[in-house]
């Protein structure tokens, strides 16, 4: 890369910064100096998507599924994934990981799955990744995550692991992860990436098994001195669909957000809605801070689906979100760089004049634009409002 890395880029910087300080003026963070001096730019690669989400990162957040295969059976796994899934061939991947380096929004690559580390190359890949200047961050259930993967992981390129944890409660998290003993595995993979100087992000699905457990959960991550983390909602895709009853509906979404509110001031690890941007709005809507507010108008911007986001499947399909199952094309098949800027379904979500009902009438359409994989999962409407909002009935001059 010539010139300054892309975490010193000013206004990479400067959108990091407002939305630090929009975080420490609307909730009430108390830990913006320690989270600034301790994890700040180390964590800049990890915590990628603000554009999307607002979050403390670079602007933008490829994805690709190399493998559909897992050594767990999650109730809620949007890929369906089992011990039968396919993994992509290692040149495929590689081809398509310098094409993603080729694209100048991307600083950074995610490897998901499925579980990536059933890929016994998992470390070329990372190696192929950082010989072309992407760090690498793996989506993980941990199981597999030893010191010695950690190390070599660490060796290889991998600067993050976004690591699921579902409750603090053993048994709750190993009947959400399909497998007993699930638990414990997790809490060494854990400790493993965090000696090993692999940034530590924990990734919670809220659903209503664990409602009530998330404030739990956020408070263990502190006390275990995880950097950043994201609380996911259950969309009913894939296996999701099996237990679509289960799903966050508008109370539970406020409630939730509420709490993630609340929860945020105390704790230095910083936190971060999917599924759920009403969050942003949220924070708008209530806040007293008039800078805060004009900070978080210019660093939120919601839902993440078709520009702060690019989901590679396995199968190369290209989508704007995990929870959104329309292809753009094929990046086996085709251009990466072109089906990213030139892709339909990517054409429409990047323009939120096109959103329909509510949430094409919101005054926070441009900071939040509702999760458009439950309007889909919902109505079969990419477009359609966000049936879990309750951003319209708190705030009713929002429309």
């Amino acid at each position: 890369m010539k010139g300054l890395p892309p975490q010193l880029h000013l206004r990479n910087l400067a959108r990091q910064g407002g939305a630090l300080l929009a975080l420490r003026l609307l909730v009430g963070w108390r830990h913006l100096g320690r989270w600034t001096l301790r994890d700040g730019l180390r964590t800049i690669p990890v915590a990628a998507g603000s554009v999307g989400m607002g979050c403390i990162g670079f602007p933008y957040h490829p994805v690709i599924e190399v493998t559909s295969k897992c050594n767990l059976s999650c109730i809620h796994c949007h890929v369906g994934s089992s011990s039968l899934g396919v993994s992509p061939p290692f040149e495929e991947l590689a081809r398509l990981i310098r094409g993603i380096s080729q694209i100048p929004e991307f600083r950074m690559v995610v490897f998901t799955g499925g579980e990536p580390l059933v890929r016994e190359d998992l470390p070329e890949l990372a190696r192929v990744a950082k010989g072309v200047g992407l760090p690498v961050v793996i989506a993980t259930n941990a199981t597999l995550i030893d010191d010695g993967t950690a190390r070599v992981l660490r060796r290889s390129g991998v600067v993050g692991a976004a690591i699921s944890l579902d409750a603090v409660d053993p048994g709750l998290h190993d009947r959400i992860r399909g497998k007993r003993g699930t638990f414990e595995k997790v809490m060494r993979g854990i400790e493993a990436c965090q000696r090993a100087g692999i940034v530590v992000q924990i990734n919670i699905t809220a659903m209503k098994e664990n409602a009530d457990h998330i404030a739990e959960v956020l408070r263990w991550s502190h006390r275990r001195g995880a950097e950043i983390g994201l609380v996911y909602q259950l969309v009913p895709v894939g296996r999701g669909e099996r237990i679509r009853d289960r799903a966050l509906l508008v109370e539970e979404n406020r409630r939730l957000m509420r709490t993630l509110r609340e929860v945020q001031r105390e704790i230095k690890t910083v936190f971060e809605p999917v599924a759920s941007p009403q969050y942003w709005a949220y924070l708008l809507a209530s806040g007293s801070s008039n800078l805060g507010r004009r900070l978080g108008g210019w660093t939120f911007r919601g839902c993440t689906a078709g520009w702060g986001m690019l989901y590679v499947k396995a199968d190369g399909d290209v989508w704007p979100c995990p929870f959104v199952p329309l292809s753009a094309g094929n990046a086996f098949e085709g251009d990466i760089g072109e089906i990213w800027r030139k892709g339909e379904v990517f054409r429409l979500l990047r323009d939120r004049r096109n959103l329909k009902g509510s949430c094409g009438s919101c005054r926070w359409r441009e900071v939040c634009g509702g999760c458009r994989g439950k309007a889909l999962a919902y109505s079969g409407d990419l477009l359609a409002e966000d049936p879990t909002c309750f951003v319209r009935e708190d705030y009713p001059s929002s429309l």
